[in-house]
């Protein structure tokens, strides 16, 4: 029996490799990264990164509860209330009763947490343990 055009030897390796081509183009575009190894987190994904987490800063560090309260020491204990609103992380330290929200992104590698603030401002903080 004679071979058609269509199935010579090589055609379905080439085919795979155009197949895996555009699989690793569309993971590429659907989980953009920064430069640095970071990568943006929305909604759940936020809680579920902190929540039970404890993150240390450079003089600090923070406790984030599953409730929703946190504690923050450097140095003395502050209690406050966090949460997740509108693909941010959130949160509201007494007597203030405002709110104050951050992006949230989380390193390549998952050691790290970094917090970017609406006037620039950014924090970066180290998992005390991976979950």
């Amino acid at each position: 029996m004679r071979a058609s055009r269509l199935d010579w030897p090589g055609r379905r390796n080439k085919e795979a490799a155009v197949r895996l081509f555009l699989v690793v183009l569309v993971v590429l575009i659907a989980a953009p990264a920064d430069a640095e190894g970071w990568r943006a987190l929305k909604g759940q994904e936020i809680r579920d990164s902190l929540a039970g987490q404890v993150v240390d800063y450079d003089a600090a560090w923070q406790d984030f509860r599953g409730d929703g309260r946190t504690l923050y020491n450097a140095g003395g204990d502050s209690w406050g209330t966090w949460n997740v609103q509108s693909d941010r992380y959130c949160s509201q330290w007494p007597p203030n009763s405002a709110w104050t929200c951050y992006q949230v992104d989380l390193k390549a590698d998952g050691s790290a947490v970094r917090f970017r603030g609406a006037s620039d401002d950014v924090t970066i903080g180290t998992f005390r343990g991976i979950k």
